[in-house]
């Protein structure tokens, strides 16, 4: 089924900050209706006068509800003293406020089934919760009470301190960790975007309470958080509790200030070589070049591109690195995107005495492909592989909260589902050619990691 999906008016409408000072604003972005006309699901979003922002995706036929706290703060915003602070400050927001324990957090959400979890990217950082639509109020208000009235007490800084520590070198212990970390460093160097979202050893034991908390002021601030939820959700009372929840000790009084672009112009990949040797089985590869920034238009083609390169078990990597040639139980090729810069890339797997092999396979095909383009069967498959993905993976609410939350905070619109796979649909053989034609040629940029 390819529901029909618009505004009230029949038009997109743009994400983005719309309040009038001194107003709360509310205006629906899609509506999507079933081939009998009856709406199957409303995005609306209101905009609160200190320049929270709230959307929700109401669906119909649901019984449970996603809500997240997307905040416009990641490990690319720290400084080097810093490092770390982004993730260090996620785990603590779960330690307690004036009027919960981090038990009574635990308890809370564990009472009635919920889950109830936590992330930090290089770009933002998200807590999030899935719970019968029932006790959606109570996750709001527990999500609320975190975000805003953390006490971030020195002895539960100490502890965390340990619990973060063990898990950089849990990180340290798996290879593709590693090696994807190489590859980041690599390309952007000794930068926000270039190191570990977790921080190292060293930093984070060198930040202090006091460097958590104002950074945790400066930062957890409403016009700088989107509150989104999906599933069995009424708008109109879903602001009212993120209102109450969200209210307390005056936290969203004033209104919202402009806020600056968070980064300038593009950030330039760098070529180059670095390795590690670990006492690992394999060696672990990813070979890869400057990208698309995260709004590109382009991006779509690029979809295309990676799911045909290797995207699946039908892909070309897949087929001639492990199937027909045996090198490796593992390949695949990937895009990631930021807002200033990205980055394409190949992981791989391997025995040690395979290395030369595979990416003298690797680089062939993707020089293949920088000179040829890919079928027209490939472009079909990828095609299809793109939006049977898009579909099946918005069945649940948290992939719907996700989706309009992510697309609120860090891009310029929402698009309704139909116009992503209308754009996927209208990608042609040209466009992939001319992406494959300007990435896959760009200098190479390598990690390995692996015995000596």
């Amino acid at each position: 089924m390819s529901p029909r999906s618009t505004t009230a008016t029949g038009q997109q409408a743009p994400a983005g900050r719309s309040a009038v000072s001194g107003k709360a604003t509310t205006v629906t972005l899609h509506t999507e209706r079933d081939g009998a006309g009856q709406v199957t699901a409303r995005v609306r979003r209101t905009t609160l006068p200190s320049g929270l922002r709230i959307i929700s995706e109401q669906q119909a036929g649901v019984r449970s509800a996603a809500v997240g706290v997307w905040v416009g703060v990641g490990s690319r915003d720290e400084s080097p003293a810093l490092h770390g602070c982004s993730h260090f400050l996620e785990h603590l927001l779960f330690k307690g406020t004036p009027e919960r324990s981090a038990l009574d957090i635990s308890i809370a959400l564990d009472a009635v089934g919920g889950e109830f979890n936590a992330f930090t990217a290089k770009e933002y950082t998200c807590f999030h919760a899935r719970v019968l639509d029932q006790d959606l109020p109570l996750a709001v208000d527990v999500l609320g009470d975190m975000i805003t009235s953390s006490t971030l007490h020195p002895d539960d800084v100490e502890a965390e301190r340990d619990v973060i520590l063990d898990e950089i070198a849990m990180h340290d212990d798996d290879p593709d960790d590693v090696v994807h970390n190489l590859f980041a460093a690599q390309a952007w160097g000794d930068s926000p975007l270039g190191r570990p979202i977790a921080g190292t050893e060293e930093s984070i034991t060198a930040l202090t309470r006091a460097q958590v908390h104002r950074f945790y002021r400066r930062h957890y601030r409403p016009d700088n958080i989107v509150v989104s939820a999906a599933g069995n959700v009424d708008h109109a009372a879903l602001v009212r509790q993120v209102k109450a929840a969200f209210g307390r000790n005056g936290w969203l009084d004033g209104t919202a200030t402009p806020v600056p672009p968070r980064h300038g112009r593009r950030k330039k990949v760098m070529p180059g070589v670095l390795t590690a040797t670990r006492p690992f089985e394999q060696v672990n590869v990813v070979l890869g070049m400057e990208g698309l920034v995260r709004d590109d238009p382009r991006r779509f083609a690029l979809g295309v591109l990676n799911t045909a390169l290797g995207g699946g078990t039908s892909s070309r990597l897949f087929q001639e690195v492990r199937e027909h040639r045996g090198l490796a139980y593992s390949v695949f090729s990937f895009a990631a995107h930021h807002a200033d810069s990205g980055l394409v890339g190949v992981s791989v797997g391997c025995l040690p005495n395979r290395l030369d092999d595979v990416l003298a396979v690797v680089r062939e095909e993707l020089a293949k492909v920088a000179r040829d383009g890919i079928t027209a069967e490939e472009l079909e498959r990828g095609k299809g592989q793109l939006r049977g993905g898009l579909v099946l993976g918005l069945e649940d609410t948290a992939s719907r909260m996700s989706r309009i939350g992510k697309a609120e905070l860090v891009h310029d619109e929402l698009l309704a589902i139909d116009e992503v796979l209308a754009r996927i649909e209208g990608v042609t053989l040209e466009e992939v050619r001319d992406v494959a034609a300007e990435l896959l040629s760009r200098p190479e940029v390598l990690a390995v990691v692996g015995p000596a």
